[in-house]
């Protein structure tokens, strides 16, 4: 095979460029290929090294960049024949017309999968740098191409997101992210000198595909990987390095201010970027979120450059946008940086300090009904937990004229008793402060919190309402009015409540005894069916299933089935003992008034 690529070479040497034709690139590929698949390296080397043949190599070499990478990565080669290899591709970088070279090598990256993904990246990365370096005023359409490529073929590899996959780095991936961003410095550099120099070079197409990598690096893979380092980690993270990196790109260039404050609701438009249009803010809302999220909460990662003029409460409203783009995904790694943004946006509060106002943008009205969603329905119980302690957190930090409004929203939004529960356990701790207060409270005092009062007080469905899938809200109702009786005299009747009794005794405590009678026949006599149905059956291990506050429970033998009834029954009780506590107060408060009265006459 040496021989015929030999063959070819002579009869070309003889032939001016422009004589050359399709037929003889076919054939010098074909022959170049064969020789390398059959260990003819050296000869391939002496071709292109050879001066007679610098026409040739020049107007075809770049054909033989396919076969030389195949070569390098599919065969076993040693040091020797490696160096080879790698001595002809050089050759052909200082030969052949760079724009083929390019497209030649994001090629070789765009065929490759699986395990070849990163080491062809890591292979050619420091040959296209050098080859697109020579395209010189005019690389920044193949620099943003190739940057889209290797990242395009990059995110079909897993992100690790433990210790020990990190350090093993199966995939490569880690280990390509840092040599991205050595194969970009030279470009970056660039752009830099430009920008300080103001020479007039064409340096905003450049900088536009830098902040292009930059920004599809946050979305991937840097919004899924896990970037909180534990104290105890000494060993550098590779994807924090990444993270750091990139970091350093947009301040270098420029664009790490304007992309952090470039979201609607900023009101400083000095801040705002031109460079992305803005169609691109919704291709890019991941990556504006991953942003924040590394700015401000991985506060190593460009905190310290970080202007200190903006008060917290527009800091927390410029990242609202993000905070609700991290929590409506469903990944683990996305959600907790979610929930650490707005964590840390409102730690620069101080509690009782957000006007009713702000509930006003959509971001800060939806975002408490987001972390709803999250407490009652991601599978991880720590974020779930993490969630409820920030939403805690988000109504400490508005006045009471916000706490009521959220109060209202949730209430009629979250659909779910444990939440509702939740909020009613808040509503009587604002009461109980407003009641302790001199200065009283015109959200959660007088006719202002008998309007609440009606939505806190009521059945969703009157007698017929599910007592079991409602129990939270209903015992925090119940809780909550007899705390009213206790602690608000009849005489003083800040809250109204005395007022208002025979509307909340027709409203709630009369059908809540209707339906605890109902739900208790219901229930006693399933508990009867059920054991007459044990005793008739042979099988007392009988497999069978139940449905409980409208949800089918797994399959469960008859005991277990008369577990779970008899603990809606428990249930019940607790309910009704509550319930009773609450009309003996209203009973003892009744019977004094009428005494007071016939002592009056």
């Amino acid at each position: 095979m040496a021989e015929e690529l030999r063959d070819i070479i002579q009869r070309c040497q003889i032939l001016d460029e422009e004589d050359f034709k399709g037929e003889d690139f076919n054939l010098f590929q074909v022959a170049g290929q064969k020789c390398l698949e059959e260990g003819y390296i050296a000869e391939v080397l002496e071709v292109v090294q050879n001066e007679k043949n610098k026409v040739i190599v020049k107007s075809m070499g770049w054909n033989l960049v396919g076969p030389l990478i195949r070569c390098i990565l599919k065969y076993k080669l040693d040091d020797v024949e490696r160096k080879l290899c790698l001595k002809i591709l050089d050759k052909l970088i200082e030969l052949c017309s760079p724009k083929e070279l390019v497209l030649g090598f994001l090629e070789q990256i765009e065929q490759t999968s699986g395990e070849q993904i990163s080491q062809t990246v890591l292979l050619l990365l420091k040959p296209l740098q050098e080859v697109l370096l020579k395209l010189h005023n005019k690389k920044a359409y193949s620099v943003g191409l190739s940057l889209s490529t290797i990242l395009n073929q990059l995110s079909h590899l897993p992100v690790p997101y433990t210790k020990q996959l990190l350090e093993e780095d199966k995939h490569g991936l880690c280990q390509c992210c840092l040599s991205l961003t050595h194969f970009t410095k030279p470009f970056v550099d660039e752009v830099v000198q430009d920008m300080e120099t103001s020479s007039g070079g064409d340096y905003k197409d450049l900088k536009e595909e830098l902040l292009r990598f930059c920004l599809k690096s946050l979305k991937y893979p840097l919004l899924m990987a896990e970037l909180d380092q534990l104290p105890e980690d000494t060993a550098e993270d590779p994807l924090r390095q990444f993270a750091a990196d990139i970091l350093g790109i947009l301040l270098d260039i420029r664009e790490l201010f304007p992309k952090v404050f470039s979201q609607h609701g900023c009101r400083n438009e000095s801040w705002r970027s031109e460079d992305l249009q803005e169609l691109d803010k919704e291709e890019y809302a991941d990556s504006l979120a991953c942003l924040s999220y590394m700015v401000f909460v991985q506060d190593c990662f460009g905190i310290d450059c970080f202007p200190v003029v903006f008060s917290p409460s527009y800091i927390l409203q410029c990242n609202m946008v993000h905070i609700r783009v991290l929590l409506k995904r469903t990944e683990e790694s996305v959600l907790s940086k979610g929930l650490n943004l707005l964590e840390n946006c409102l730690l620069r509060l101080e509690d009782n300090s957000l006007l009713l106002e702000y509930l006003e943008f959509k971001g800060f009205i939806v975002t408490p009904q987001d972390l709803v969603k999250v407490m009652t329905l991601c599978p991880l119980e720590s974020l779930r937990k993490k969630s409820l302690k920030i939403l805690q957190l988000y109504i400490d930090k508005f006045k009471e004229e916000g706490k009521y409004t959220l109060f209202r929203c949730l209430l009629k939004t979250s659909n779910h008793s444990g939440v509702e529960g939740y909020i009613i356990q808040n509503i009587k701790n604002q009461i109980a402060l407003s009641l302790e207060s001199v200065k009283g409270s015109k959200c959660f005092t007088g006719l202002q919190l008998v309007s609440l009062l009606d939505i806190v007080l009521s059945l969703p469905e009157g007698a017929e309402t599910d007592l079991l899938q409602n129990s939270d809200r209903i015992m925090a109702s119940l809780n909550l009015l007899r705390y009213l009786f206790i602690k608000d005299s009849e005489n003083d009747n800040q809250t109204c409540v005395w007022t208002e009794l025979n509307k909340i005794e027709q409203n709630f405590l009369k059908p809540l005894h209707t339906g605890l009678n109902m739900s208790r026949a219901h229930y006693e006599a399933e508990i009867k069916k059920k054991k007459e149905n044990k005793r008739d059956s042979p099988i007392s291990k009988k497999v069978c299933s139940v449905t409980v506050a409208g949800e089918k429970m797994p399959n469960m033998t008859t005991e277990m089935e008369l577990q779970v009834l008899h603990s809606a029954l428990f249930t019940f009780d607790l309910i009704e003992s509550v319930l009773a506590r609450v009309e003996e107060l209203i009973e003892m408060k009744t019977k004094t008034a009428t005494e007071e009265a016939a002592g009056v006459k």
